[in-house]
C-alpha cells in the first residue's frame, strides 16, 4: 500500500460568476520515501491539490470530493480535531512563500519550537534546544543567534531554511513542498535542493514537490505528474517522461525550456511556445481540455475527453494520438 493514494479528487469552488472546477478528478500516490513531482503552468491546479491534502481548502466556498488515504486512513473523513494531529507531524508542508507563511511577530526558534511542543509534549526549554538543533541541521550559520530572529532580519534563502526546519521537525512521513525555490537566487536554489535531497534521506520522508520548473523536477523527482486546466494529463518515471514526452502539452512544457548554447540566431535553440489561453474552470470541457491548444488537434479530441491510458510501464498520458500511434505499432 503507497502512503499516499489521491482518488478522483475534486476540489471545486463556488462563486458568483459559476462554479470554479480547480482541480478535476486527479488520481496519483506516493511510495514511502519516494519523491513525487507535479509540475504544470500556474493556474493548473497543483497548489490546490496539495492543499486540499491538507484540508486547507476553507468550506465554503471550496468543496474537496474523491478520497485521499494518508496510511490507509481517508482525510477527508476525519475530524478537523483528528486532522490537527496530523498536519506538521505525519505530513508537513513548505508553503510557496515563506515572508508570508512565518509569523512576523515572533522569533522563528519559538515558531519551530511551538510544533514540537504540540505535538511531542516537549516543554519549552526542551523545544527550544531542539528548535537550534533544526536550524543547525539545515546549514543556518550560528543557529542560537538566528534562533532569536524574527523572519524580518533573516535573507529569503534563511527563511526558506526557517520553512524547512519547521516541517522536519516532527520528522514527518511525508514533506509537501509547494515552489521551494521560487524567487530564490540560482545558488540559493541549488543549496536548497541539495538540503531536502539529504534531509531526506536521514529522515526517510516522502517528498510531494509542486513546481513548475523542470529543471527542478530533472534534478530531485523519481516520478512526475503532468497537470493542466485542474486535469492529470501525464504522469511516469522522470527519466522516461523527459526522453519520450506522451502529451503534446507536455511536450509544450519542455519546449520552452532554456538550453544552454542556444542564441536568437540559432532557429533551432529557440524556445516554443504553446499558443492560445487556458480555457475557463468554469466551463465544463466535453473533449480534452488540451484540444483548443494543441497543434495536433483533431475532431475526435473536441467530442471525446481521452482516458488516461498506459503508453508504457509506469508511464500513463490522456491523448487520443498517442493512443493512435500506439494502436499503429501494434
Amino acid at each position: 500500500m503507497a502512503l499516499l493514494e489521491v482518488d478522483t479528487l475534486q476540489t471545486h469552488f463556488r462563486t458568483p460568476d459559476g462554479v470554479n472546477r480547480a482541480v478535476d478528478g486527479v488520481s496519483f500516490h506516493v511510495e514511502r520515501g519516494e519523491t513525487l513531482a507535479i509540475v504544470g503552468e500556474s493556474g493548473c491546479g497543483k497548489s490546490v491539490t496539495a492543499m486540499s491534502i491538507l484540508r486547507l481548502i476553507p468550506e465554503p466556498p471550496g468543496k474537496s470530493a474523491g478520497a485521499i488515504r494518508f496510511g490507509g486512513r481517508d482525510l477527508l473523513k476525519l475530524s478537523e480535531r483528528e486532522m490537527r494531529r496530523i498536519r506538521g507531524d505525519e505530513i508537513s508542508m513548505i508553503f510557496q512563500e515563506p515572508m508570508t507563511s512565518l509569523n512576523p511577530v515572533l522569533k522563528v526558534g519559538r515558531q519551530i519550537g511551538e510544533s514540537l511542543r504540540l505535538h511531542q509534549g516537549l516543554g519549552r526549554h526542551q523545544a527550544e534546544a531542539q528548535a537550534v538543533d533544526m536550524l543547525k541541521l539545515v546549514g543556518i550559520p550560528e543557529p542560537k543567534q538566528r534562533a532569536g530572529e524574527y523572519p524580518h532580519q533573516l535573507s529569503g534563502g534563511m527563511r526558506q531554511r526557517v520553512m524547512i526546519a519547521m516541517a522536519l521537525a516532527c520528522s514527518p512521513k511525508l514533506l509537501i513542498a509547494d515552489e521551494p525555490t521560487t524567487a530564490l537566487d540560482v545558488t540559493i536554489q541549488a543549496q536548497i535542493l541539495d538540503l531536502m535531497r539529504d534531509l531526506k534521506e536521514r529522515v526517510g520522508a516522502a517528498i510531494l514537490l509542486i513546481t513548475h520548473d523542470l529543471g527542478v523536477v530533472a534534478e530531485v523527482a523519481d516520478r512526475v505528474v503532468v497537470m493542466y486546466a485542474g486535469r492529470k494529463v501525464e504522469e511516469a518515471p522522470v527519466r522516461r517522461l523527459f526522453a519520450k514526452p506522451r502529451h503534446p502539452y507536455t511536450r509544450g512544457l519542455l519546449g520552452a525550456v532554456p538550453r544552454l548554447g542556444s542564441s536568437l540566431e540559432d532557429r533551432a535553440g529557440r524556445l516554443a511556445e504553446i499558443p492560445g489561453m487556458v480555457p475557463s474552470l468554469k466551463t465544463r470541457i466535453e473533449g480534452c481540455v488540451f484540444a483548443g491548444r494543441c497543434p495536433e488537434v483533431q475532431d475526435v479530441c473536441r467530442r471525446h475527453a481521452p482516458g488516461l491510458e498506459e503508453k508504457a510501464p509506469g508511464h500513463v498520458a490522456a491523448c487520443h494520438l498517442s493512443l493512435r500511434d500506439q494502436a499503429a505499432a501494434a
